[in-house]
């Protein structure tokens, strides 16, 4: 089954939750296109999300999905926040920052009854998770109001777990997917393989319907993951440049730069690894790194460095998420480049 009888929608074509880089105005610009636009929640407080929930709901009467990430919070380990703020010594010093004065933890929320409340009253057509599932009760909730529960899988063996724990479909997350990997039997970043290695495997795997992510950007990509026989496509960088997107000044500025080029995996800005472009603190302390605390503990020591430079015109600490391919960014409206990808 398609994307668009399973949904509900006309193109194939979801448009993926970025946290940090967009609100519901993008989600309601490509739903209204037609395809499935995404809001990302994990980020919100709860008085936000309901803003921007009323929001979708008062400007669009096509499907939307809400993203939430389900991980298992982390235990505060002074040591290893203390490694952590060591790594970060010099930079404190450079900018005139007292260590003291960094607050610790906080960051973003796994799903909760608490939202779960709050999404009840809007009863969202479909609702997506990252990092597995939420518990049992929590996804009979969901789905008690007619949800449909997507979530994402990088491997072959989160895919047929997702299956088995009540996924209605399947995001294949290939490596080359910009963003936090979906990742969650396994650390090993040994297991992540490429969309259109890992699309058909899951496709044998599994039953319910596969949507492929990770490197696709305009509609010759689109294309070929459908012919493959995904029953949709999943595309988040390509958006990072409409004008319905919040994309800083500084990440357009990267995104339309060669430094695009060059992206990596790398878990020193939120402690789990996430894909983007090469910054000052990856080249320093390398992309990936044992000093940062767990997900997502390690972004609070971060954020004066980030302000910091960020007033001074530089994104040394910033996170400039971005996938493997971002040609098909474009600045024009997302209703556009909606139609664009799904161009026959």
């Amino acid at each position: 089954m398609n994307i668009q009888n399973f949904f509900g929608i006309e193109l194939p074509i979801i448009q993926a939750p970025m946290a940090g880089v967009q609100s519901s105005a993008l989600a309601i610009a490509v739903s209204n296109a037609g395809g499935l636009g995404s809001l990302p929640c994990a980020m919100l407080t709860p008085e936000s999300l309901r803003a921007e929930l009323a929001a979708i709901t008062a400007q669009t009467r096509r499907p939307y999905n809400v993203n939430f990430f389900c991980h298992t919070p982390a235990v505060p380990d002074a040591a290893r926040d203390a490694k952590w703020r060591s790594a970060l010594a010099p930079y404190y010093a450079e900018f005139g920052i007292d260590p003291d004065s960094v607050s610790a933890g906080g960051g973003r929320a796994p799903f909760s009854s608490k939202l779960a409340d709050l999404l009840e009253a809007f009863k969202p057509p479909v609702v997506s998770f990252h990092f597995g599932l939420p518990s049992p009760e929590l996804l009979h909730r969901v789905k008690s109001w007619g949800a449909k529960v997507i979530s994402s899988a990088t491997t072959v063996a989160e895919a047929r777990w997702l299956e088995a724990n009540g996924a209605d479909a399947i995001i294949a997350q290939g490596l080359e997917a910009g963003g936090h990997r979906g990742l969650f039997l396994s650390e090993d970043l040994t297991t992540q393989v490429g969309t259109m290695a890992l699309l058909p495997q899951v496709l044998r795997a599994v039953r319910v319907p596969v949507i492929a992510a990770g490197g696709i950007a305009d509609a010759h990509g689109v294309k070929a993951a459908l012919a493959l026989g995904a029953a949709g496509v999943q595309v988040g960088t390509s958006y990072l440049l409409c004008h319905e997107a919040t994309t800083t000044a500084l990440h357009r500025a990267a995104l339309k730069s060669e430094r695009a080029e060059h992206t990596a995996l790398t878990n020193l800005l939120t402690g789990r690894p996430a894909r983007g472009m090469y910054n000052r603190l990856m080249r320093e302390l390398g992309p990936l790194s044992g000093a940062p605390p767990a997900f997502p503990l390690a972004t609070s020591a971060l954020m004066p460095l980030k302000a910091a430079a960020e007033k001074l015109g530089r994104d040394d600490f910033s996170s400039l998420w971005a996938g493997q391919n971002t040609s098909g960014c474009r600045e024009i409206a997302a209703a556009e480049l909606t139609r664009l990808l799904a161009a026959n």
